[in-house]
């Protein structure tokens, strides 16, 4: 990717995510009319703690959407993730527990960086086969019944605050903050961003493609894994079903904060806002008492039209060629 081309993506991610922050103070101001509860101090301690959770896995699945990848298994491995680290730490303490379930995370994302750089297969299909594969192991290694008996050292993650803020919303300001450093300071971020746009022109430049691409899938396996073990503190026991349709979420939330399908385009913030606009969704339709199967259909009516004014999809650029 050129200095030209890749000024003129930072520009068009500006305008999208422009987009973004539209809908947001759309739907914020929309709910503070219809609900009286939306702007209250402990409502919005809420949706900050719960979108969090979704803006973790997003920040990691945004590094995949940068190289014009896909992950597909992020919500299984925040399950087995938080599974694993709620097993060994019952066992052996909490910091063997915490230290196991992020490794759980890298050791997916390795599978999964494995499999398309080195097995050749599209992000699509390895990280399919890993959903359904971690999704079975959380299954088998918590034999479908939660695991629970967590101390305090592991609970204070997910449902403790510093200065009145809960501590998944200051572990998501540092992470946003290493995260966006990375992609705009650093030569990964560059790289990351050259093989979306053209992997063929990327390596003729000199950039390692397989090395980049295997790193970002090792980044949004560590994210996936750290979103899963503070939701297990949270909830103060690992649950066999967490995360289903989290990488639905996650996609959502990149997609609407400017990152483009089609690789070479996406940034941090504009996916923090993005999560936002799902968790204010999901909040704000609770608030106003509208039935769970209603909120599925209305949260895919909102993404379409979402999506249509931030351009968020476009026609892929034919990476391997011009």
């Amino acid at each position: 990717m050129t200095k030209a081309s890749l000024n003129w993506a930072q520009r068009t991610l500006v305008y999208r995510q422009l987009g973004t922050y539209g809908i947001l103070v759309a739907l914020a101001i929309w709910f503070t009319l219809f609900s009286p509860q939306f702007l209250t101090v402990n409502n919005l301690l809420t949706l900050a703690l719960q979108t969090s959770l979704i803006a973790l896995v997003a920040i990691g699945m945004t590094f995949t959407i940068i190289t014009g990848g896909i992950d597909l298994s992020v919500g299984s491995t925040a399950a087995l993730a938080g599974a694993i680290a709620a097993g060994i730490a019952v066992q052996f303490g909490t910091y063997p527990g915490l230290l196991a379930g992020m490794m759980t995370g890298i050791g997916i994302g390795f599978i999964n960086g494995a499999l398309i750089v080195w097995g050749r297969l599209p992000p699509f299909i390895a990280t399919l086969a890993s959903m359904a594969a971690a999704r079975g192991l959380t299954l088998v290694y918590t034999q479908g019944r939660p695991i629970a008996g967590l101390d305090r050292a592991f609970t204070v993650w997910g449902s403790d605050s510093l200065f009145g803020v809960p501590i998944p919303v200051w572990v998501l300001l540092c992470t946003a903050v290493i995260a966006h450093l990375v992609l705009r300071q650093t030569r990964l971020g560059l790289h990351l961003y050259a093989v979306g746009g053209n992997e063929e022109t990327a390596r003729l430049a000199g950039v390692n493609v397989p090395q980049v691409t295997f790193s970002a899938y090792l980044i949004s396996g560590w994210f996936a894994a750290l979103s899963g073990i503070m939701l297990t503190a949270r909830l103060w026991s690992a649950q066999p079903n967490t995360g289903i349709g989290l990488e639905l979420d996650a996609i959502a939330a990149a997609v609407l904060g400017g990152s483009s399908l089609a690789g070479g385009s996406g940034g941090i913030v504009g996916t923090i806002a993005g999560s936002f606009i799902i968790g204010m969704l999901a909040n704000g339709l609770n608030l106003l008492g509208v039935p769970s199967y209603n909120q599925q259909v209305i949260k895919g009516l909102i993404f379409i039209a979402a999506v249509m004014m931030t351009g968020g999809i476009e026609r892929p650029n034919r990476r391997r060629g011009a």
